[in-house]
């Protein structure tokens, strides 16, 4: 049987992970689309979750604080991460003027035809594009900067624990967005609804974008 105090700190990085995880940005925007779209969901959440897997350990080990303590790296991350959310977003805006709409089989089609190959994003494109979401992102570094703190804070071994739980809450977190976003098909069905969620993906990821330029 596990300890209480075991499952108590992994029950804290469960519930601080997804804190940090579940909210709107960049990353969960793509996910949430490639969802809809069905397209290499498999792929991307797995790239998402093993991403953070691999931030989290290293929060934990401490690098989080070797991170901190080098500002000009979270400086350069920072303006080639806004300059390729700015970039992301004008792609989503011109998507959102000439919206799509999903088919019968579940494939997406613009203006009532077959889509292009255009409309489609191929598995090398779309893995590429997620990485760079998560990886190019200076405030996921500061995100992990605190989960470390808070994983240490908690003493030998529960900070394990503690990134496990951190782990887990990002596995379910993806798991659910990119799977889960299936049961939108129907609405998305309309291209309207694309031009609004492409709206917005682009308002989120310029304003991200801006954001990160100005130090935000």
């Amino acid at each position: 049987m596990i300890a209480p105090e075991l499952l108590h700190a992994a029950g804290l990085g469960l519930a601080t992970g997804l804190a940090l995880i579940v909210a709107i940005g960049a990353q969960n925007a793509f996910v949430l689309r490639q969802g809809i779209l069905g397209q290499h969901v498999g792929a991307i959440v797995a790239a998402c979750a093993l991403s953070d897997a691999v931030l989290i350990a290293a929060g934990v080990f401490g690098t989080g604080a070797l991170i901190t303590a080098a500002p000009a790296a979270v400086v350069v991350l920072r303006y080639v991460g806004a300059a390729f959310l700015v970039t992301y977003g004008l792609m989503a805006a011109r998507r959102a003027l000439r919206p799509q709409a999903l088919t019968a089989e579940g494939g997406p089609a613009q203006d009532g035809k077959p889509a292009t190959g255009s409309a489609r994003c191929g598995l090398a494109a779309a893995l590429g594009t997620i990485l760079a979401l998560t990886w190019l992102n200076p405030h996921v570094y500061l995100d992990i900067a605190l989960l470390g703190s808070l994983a240490n804070a908690q003493g030998s071994p529960l900070q394990w624990w503690f990134g496990a739980g951190a782990m887990v809450g990002s596995i379910l977190w993806f798991c659910s967005l990119g799977f889960g976003a299936r049961f939108l098909r129907g609405f998305f069905a309309k291209p309207r609804s694309w031009r609004f969620l492409d709206g917005g993906i682009a308002v989120t990821m310029v304003a991200l974008g801006a954001g990160l330029a100005l130090g935000g």
